[in-house]
């Protein structure tokens, strides 16, 4: 089964001034991240503000991707939704389309307890044929609810297919004992983009960075140092990395991912609300700040 490595690019949603997804957007941000190098593309997550999408409209971006992409990189959808039925629905779209895998977030706002919890991923992952690859996705801190080893562990007895998580709160200690899931055999990759080439030295497969979207080479150029075994290479490219997760907060708001890809020609658009997009004068700054790096 195919899994996620490398540089997995956690797509942003273009949205138009009045609310409407504006697709051929979302074709040229596919082009520009595979001829930058990305090794992924991962539509419909956090950075895609999902939440904000209805079921239809994920289903359209995940076709606009794939077919956009033409095989020439991977792609995983995420699928998570509020319910468990919408989920579903869309797990089985995205094998539908072609995309090569998903990644389902934890059920969120709601408390999930351990036995609820691998009910619904046993569920999802038994949605789709068993040769299916899925990632659990935990982020803790916007879910509300984490991942255990021990419930992962459970769920990959009944599910194959289940191979692996996306794991993006800043726990290298976590992160350890996620490797060990499923008697080793199990991928993890980190969603703490600042921490990319920390992660790869302690056996990650890569990283779902949001912040490799508006400026995808400073993290390709850290993996493929990295795999060619140029560590100083390497440390360099993330310590460029880590300047640009600063200037772009790290991800807390997606209107300045989309601003920054305008800036580089490619329409990044609106955020949906009730997020907003950002002011004048922060956009101004903003502008300043990235001046350097164009």
């Amino acid at each position: 089964m195919k899994k996620l490595f490398g540089v997995i690019t956690a797509m942003t949603t273009p949205f138009e001034d009045s609310g409407a997804i504006d697709y051929s957007a979302l074709e040229k941000q596919t082009d520009f991240l595979i001829e930058k190098g990305v090794d992924c593309l991962y539509p419909c997550g956090t950075t895609g503000e999902m939440y904000l999408c209805s079921a239809e409209e994920r289903e359209k971006i995940a076709e606009t991707v794939v077919k956009k992409a033409a095989g020439r990189v991977t792609v995983f959808i995420h699928v998570g939704a509020m319910t468990q039925e919408e989920t579903i629905r869309l797990a089985r779209h995205a094998q539908a389309i072609g995309a090569d895998g998903i990644g389902v977030v934890t059920p969120s706002y709601f408390t999930v307890h351990d036995r609820a919890m691998v009910e619904y991923y046993k569920a999802v992952c038994q949605s789709v044929p068993a040769d299916y690859p899925v990632y659990a996705y935990a982020i803790p801190q916007l879910a509300h609810n984490g991942l255990s080893c021990e419930v992962l562990d459970e769920i990959c007895k009944a599910c194959p297919n289940l191979v692996g998580i996306k794991y993006s709160f800043a726990d290298m200690s976590q992160l350890l004992k996620y490797q060990r899931v499923n008697n080793g055999n199990f991928s993890v990759v980190f969603g703490a983009d600042h921490l990319f080439l920390p992660a790869l030295t302690m056996g990650c497969d890569g990283t779902v960075s949001g912040c490799s979207g508006p400026f995808p080479e400073a993290f390709v150029e850290v993996y493929k140092q990295y795999k060619a075994g140029n560590m100083v290479a390497a440390r360099k490219a993330q310590d460029k990395a880590n300047d640009l997760v600063w200037l772009m907060k790290g991800g807390a708001d997606m209107s300045i991912f989309k601003n920054i890809l305008t800036m580089r020609g490619i329409p990044g658009g609106h955020v949906r609300k009730p997020l907003l997009d950002l002011t004048e004068e922060e956009l101004a700054t903003l502008k300043t700040q990235v001046a350097q790096y164009l």
